[in-house]
């Protein structure tokens, strides 16, 4: 069968490419580049827990030296703390005034997108399921019910034949242009002043949100300056603009950064080396459809967010993790319209609910005595809003669940509940995996299997041989053989809410399915069918989507 190609060489075409080779289907990847990506310190991306593991499962080398977790995160209001934030212990300060008490989690990741995309770059070297062909854009795509054909122009331009193809090719998208799929939204939703510096500020390794700092600004005031620091000493920090095109010159940016540094430092302006710039403009679009037939979008040529701190890469790799799986099972399997269908449903959803919440925010929190009327505490509740979207929290930061999935299950009567709500993200828990070791229910996603995780409190104590054939463990053993798809059969000590005995059916890309009290054959298998698209036919999908729009 012919490879899927995936228009893009940025990190969310990078990472499906990986996580397609990883469940044993070729790609081939068309970089409109040379094949390396120029080095900019002052564009950057903040990845959330899951997100970063997501990068670190598929590359197989950790992230942490080459970006910056941060220590701890602060809120100022002008001279005045508002909230300050330890990362794996528990908010203090206003929180507890506000009665918020809630663990801060792990902390997330920052930075350097090239840095980012060299580590994936890295991985690919020697994957021999995955092609990359450099200098290559794409200028034309056809489309018929067995698989598309696309052209590339450049140096080596030539005519590609795969089996789906991926447009990864930003904001600009040429696939989705050549879809005629619309992308409406709001143009320069809000615009920062860049700059990324080597200096040593008040606050080592804590991120910072300064919101009307009290010293005098040159020019317009930008009202809000967000800091966050990268390995080496190293800072990026970002200035909000007032509405407007204004050009910013780089005799403001330097005079910007001036100020602050002596702003924060209390006095003379400390030492610092400049090393890099830009203006970040943030724009809020959602294209109307993900898929055409064999076509489909992801990241950035699908949605644009990144407005109150949310972060738009980290949806794009979402985006990737949730369409890998499916079009793996296609590839294999043969066409399952519904499960590729549901692609677009999930992320689409959880995309536009995101945009939805920050474009209610905005007004509150950029146009003055509005907050008052509608967020109780007015300041206190305005860096609440803020922290959530900076901190991948809330509705505007946390990772997304699909609630209403068409692959959810229905009517199940073991059904119970746990701490995890059906269609949302699982906890990171330790298992125990089929050949006896220990790993984290994170490190066995993505390879294309349904996991299957008995919750048996004491199994952690013993060596699988002792009780992979006592009590309920036959039984469940051949129920998971019996499911329709291959499924990994894992055995955990604990899961947040769940009772002993429970199972819990997880989706390859880490979503819940289920929660099932017990054993039941029945349930596990609706339940497994439900989530790879129902039973699988030969449908017309394909061919009537491919002139749908």
């Amino acid at each position: 069968m012919d490879p899927v190609i995936i228009a893009g060489a940025g990190p969310v075409g990078l990472t499906l490419a990986l996580a397609l080779a990883r469940q044993d289907v070729p790609s081939v990847v068309l970089d409109e580049g040379p094949g390396k990506d120029e080095p900019r310190l002052a564009r950057t991306v903040v990845l959330r827990e899951d997100t970063a593991a997501l990068v670190e499962r598929l590359t197989g080398t950790s992230l942490a030296r080459a970006g910056a977790h941060w220590a701890g995160w602060r809120s100022m209001r002008r001279k005045q703390v508002m909230r300050e934030v330890t990362f794996g212990e528990t908010d203090t300060g206003a929180d507890i005034e506000l009665g918020t008490d809630t663990d801060a989690g792990p902390a997330p990741l920052h930075i350097a997108q090239h840095v980012l995309t060299g580590a994936l770059r890295a991985a690919l070297v020697g994957e021999r399921l995955v092609r990359i062909a450099v200098d290559s854009r794409l200028d034309g795509v056809e489309q018929e019910v067995s698989g598309v054909t696309v052209h590339t122009r450049g140096p080596k331009g030539t005519w590609w034949r795969g089996s789906y193809l991926v447009g990864c090719d930003g904001p600009r998208s040429t696939v989705r242009k050549l879809q005629d799929i619309r992308f409406p939204g709001r143009t320069a939703v809000e615009r920062h002043a860049v700059a990324a510096l080597r200096a040593e500020l008040p606050w080592p390794d804590q991120a910072l949100l300064h919101r009307m700092p009290p010293w005098r600004t040159s020019g317009p005031s930008a009202g809000e300056i967000t800091g966050r620091p990268l390995p080496d000493g190293v800072w990026r920090l970002d200035w909000l603009l007032p509405p407007g095109k204004d050009l910013v010159t780089p005799e403001l940016l330097v005079a910007r950064v001036r100020e602050t540094l002596a702003g924060w430092a209390d006095g003379p302006t400390p030492p610092y080396e400049l090393l890099d710039t830009g203006v970040h403009t943030v724009h809020h679009r959602v294209a109307r459809r993900w898929r055409v037939g064999r076509v489909f979008l992801a990241g950035d040529s699908a949605h644009l967010l990144g407005a109150l701190g949310t972060q738009g890469l980290d949806e794009g790799l979402r985006d990737a993790d949730n369409l890998a799986w499916k079009l793996a099972l296609a590839w294999h399997h043969g066409p399952h319209e519904a499960l590729l269908d549901s692609y677009q449903t999930e992320r689409r959803a959880v995309v536009a609910a995101r945009l939805r919440a920050a474009d209610q925010v905005l007004p509150l929190l950029r146009g003055g005595g509005g907050l008052r009327a509608y967020v109780p505490g007015s300041a206190r509740g305005h860096d609440a809003l803020l922290t959530d979207g900076h901190l991948g929290r809330g509705a505007l930061g946390a990772p997304g669940a699909y609630t209403d999935s068409p692959l959810a299950p229905r009517h199940l009567e073991g059904e119970t509940l746990v701490t995890t709500f059906p269609g949302a993200p699982v906890t990171d828990v330790r298992v125990t995996a089929e050949d006896g070791s220990f790993v984290r229910l994170r490190d066995r996603l993505g390879r294309g299997a349904l996991l299957v995780v008995l919750i048996a409190p004491g199994t952690g104590v013993w060596e699988r041989k002792h009780w992979v054939t006592a009590g309920i463990m036959p039984r469940l053993a051949a129920a998971v053989t019996a499911l329709p798809r291959p499924a990994e059969l894992l055995v955990a000590e604990e899961y947040p809410g769940a009772a002993p005995h429970t199972v819990l059916l997880v989706r390859p890309d880490g979503h819940l399915v289920t929660a099932l009290s017990g054993v039941r054959p029945a349930d596990l298998y609706a339940a497994a069918e439900a989530a790879l698209g129902g039973p699988a036919k030969a449908e017309a999908g394909a061919e009537a989507g491919a002139g749908s729009r």
